[in-house]
């Protein structure tokens, strides 16, 4: 059952390389927004509530016993937002975010009539590890989405396969700008965690994909040195700022105390547009009009039935969405294992069980 639900787990095409992804003076419009708004939060600080949480958006769980915290997951990797449900929150963005080279990419990497830009985020970071195996980006379905549920149950909805008729059709266009010569590439499996993966290694600036990444397994490498990718100090609550004092560098802080200062060089941009697509005018209207909506009730009577029609015995929470064991039961039953395979050039976390 996990090995086909697995081999499922592929996006509608493989994932197009683009090259200039954005013009110079755009690349600097976003980067003068990231200095000049921070500082910004960790990634883990804003999605998630519990360990749980996180590692129910991964592929691949921990060795049983293992005693789960936020400590187990710290990577000093930051996020941001530039453009939320479809409007832009930095005016000079506008042309970055409502762009028409990106809306024909993504009409016509999924064949459909129409798109709407939906998201900008970006990822911020220096030298950095990585205790991901691989995980998908939040999916969402018609019902249940970024502003009513967390990110960790829409994964494991999209691993069940049992939402499949719901699914929101999403397309994403990633770019990275990281001239570092130390690991930070992006390794990703659009035949399934079971196959072989593919790699887009750095250098690379200004590079990037055409991709549906809430059903591909990806992960960004580890970067940077090793010395430097876990500075002292760092904890649940440091962010990311532009450095006052150096014209083009960053800091992390914890509390009013700098635990790393990095130059431009070290510095691993990622930027991410994304935007939903609708096959036709049926499909769009359908959407709009919510006529064929989920509701959280239906996702967990479905799930609780599945999970019953696999001969587990359980008791039904009062309240699904945050109790910790009930997310460890939907964390086993629907987990897809770790990928079978890891490029040479990027082996898998030592961390996470096979």
């Amino acid at each position: 059952m996990k090995n086909d639900l697995a081999a499922a787990m592929r996006p509608v095409a493989d994932p197009r390389i683009l090259d200039e992804v954005y013009k110079g003076d755009q690349f600097d419009r976003l980067v003068g927004v990231l200095r000049r708004e921070g500082p910004w939060k960790m990634i883990i600080a804003q999605h998630f509530a519990s360990a749980e949480e996180v590692v129910a958006t991964m592929s691949g769980g921990l060795p049983e016993g293992t005693e789960l915290s936020f400590d187990s997951f710290l990577t000093p990797n930051f996020r941001g937002y530039l453009a939320k449900g479809g409007t832009c929150l930095y005016p000079e963005l506008d042309d970055c975010f409502f762009n028409s080279a990106f809306l024909e990419q993504v009409r016509q990497y999924w064949g459909a009539q129409y798109a709407r830009p939906e998201q900008l985020l970006f990822n911020l970071q220096g030298p950095s590890g990585s205790h991901d195996p691989a995980h998908l980006d939040a999916t969402s379905f018609r019902g249940i989405t970024h502003q009513n549920t967390p990110i960790w149950l829409m994964n494991t909805m999209a691993k069940s396969g049992l939402f499949k008729r719901w699914l929101h059709k999403k397309a994403q266009i990633i770019s990275w700008f990281y001239k570092g010569a130390i690991g930070g590439g992006f390794t990703y499996w659009p035949e399934g965690p079971q196959a072989a993966p593919k790699r887009l290694a750095a250098p690379m600036w200004n590079r990037g994909v055409v991709v549906q990444n809430e059903m591909m397994f990806h992960r960004g490498e580890a970067n940077g040195p090793e010395h430097l990718r876990f500075p002292k100090g760092l904890a649940f609550e440091s962010v990311m700022r532009a450095d006052p004092g150096v014209a083009d560098g960053w800091q992390i802080l914890t509390g009013d105390r700098v635990i790393q200062s990095l130059p431009a060089e070290e510095m691993r941009f990622l930027f991410h547009w994304g935007a939903e697509i609708f096959a036709d005018l049926d499909e769009l209207r359908m959407v709009l009009d919510h006529s064929d909506d989920l509701s959280h009730d239906q996702v967990f009577d479905m799930f609780i039935a599945d999970m019953r029609a696999r001969g587990l015995t359980f008791e039904v929470p009062t309240d699904p969405l945050h109790d910790v064991g009930f997310i460890r039961l939907l964390n086993a039953t629907y987990d897809l294992g770790r990928p079978a395979q890891y490029p040479a050039e990027a082996p898998g976390p030592q961390m996470m069980a096979a």
